[in-house]
């Protein structure tokens, strides 16, 4: 049975941990006085151990998402386009994906401001010139930033896919202002943001990967938790390599400390009576 389970695509295992997690998860006290259910816990690539890495795939995936749906309304304006290179894309990809936007620069010679494509430096583009459009353009609500939207919600990655796929129809008994959708791992169970993914909008991805829900909130999850500490695998190897130095180190510090202390250790002491 276990050897069946595994074999099912990771969105209807996703998708059945949503349902699950919704079933059994506790409410737990919000500082608002709301409530909220707790996040589900998927299995992540990154945490299965202490030097577990980001799926690269998953990022690349994730960052399709990002870029084809939540791009329209949320902005990640901390993070870089060089930062995808040797993560997600080649130098040569990143490059292509900058010339695709267009950023206003300048002034040049004349004191104009000027149109130009992106460059690597750039960080990604926002959709909105200000964040007065964005709360008009969103109801009076202003869409976050999602650089580090990751550490700024308690749950990091677990919160943001319970959410991306928590949305459920209002109960009974919950009443909501006009313009309010129904979400019970959110803050007091109302968020304005209407359910961003869905069967509707499902991406091709290039690997082959078959498209869900599930699946689409799973690889954004990942590209967010890695876009707000990009430098998570650096880390973890560094601190790899620093152990493995320090276990190098540690048995030639034992071995001088015998031989130094060999002759005074094993000598034979005699009593002349």
């Amino acid at each position: 049975m276990l050897s069946a389970f595994a074999k099912l695509p990771m969105g209807v295992v996703a998708g059945a941990a949503v349902g699950l997690g919704a079933a059994v998860a506790m409410p737990t006290a919000h500082a608002s006085g709301g409530f909220q259910l707790e996040a589900v816990h998927p299995k992540w690539h990154h945490n299965k151990s202490w030097a577990a890495t980001y799926d690269h795939r998953a990022l690349r995936r994730g960052y399709e998402v990002y870029r084809q749906i939540c791009s329209t309304c949320h902005s990640m304006r901390y993070v870089n386009f060089r930062n995808l290179v040797g993560v997600t894309h080649t130098e040569t990809q990143a490059k292509m994906i900058a010339q695709s936007y267009e950023y206003k620069d300048g002034p040049n010679d004349q004191g104009e401001m000027f149109d130009r494509k992106g460059k690597l430096s750039d960080p990604f583009p926002s959709p909105y010139e200000n964040n007065e459009q964005g709360r008009m353009a969103n109801g009076g609500a202003l869409p976050p930033d999602l650089s580090l939207m990751a550490k700024a919600r308690p749950g990091a990655e677990d919160y943001i896919f319970s959410l991306l796929t928590g949305y459920r129809p209002q109960p009974a008994g919950v009443n909501l202002r006009q313009g309010l959708h129904y979400n019970p791992y959110f803050p007091d169970g109302a968020i304005s943001m209407g359910p961003p993914l869905s069967d509707d909008n499902l991406i091709e991805n290039e690997d082959g990967t078959p498209s869900s829900v599930p699946q689409m909130a799973s690889d954004v999850s990942a590209f967010l938790t890695w876009a707000a500490e990009p430098e998570n695998n650096a880390r973890k190897l560094l601190v790899s390599k620093f152990a493995f130095g320090c276990m190098v180190a540690g048995s030639f510090l034992y071995y001088y400390k015998v031989h130094r202390w060999s002759m005074l250790k094993n000598r034979k002491l005699t009593w002349i009576k």
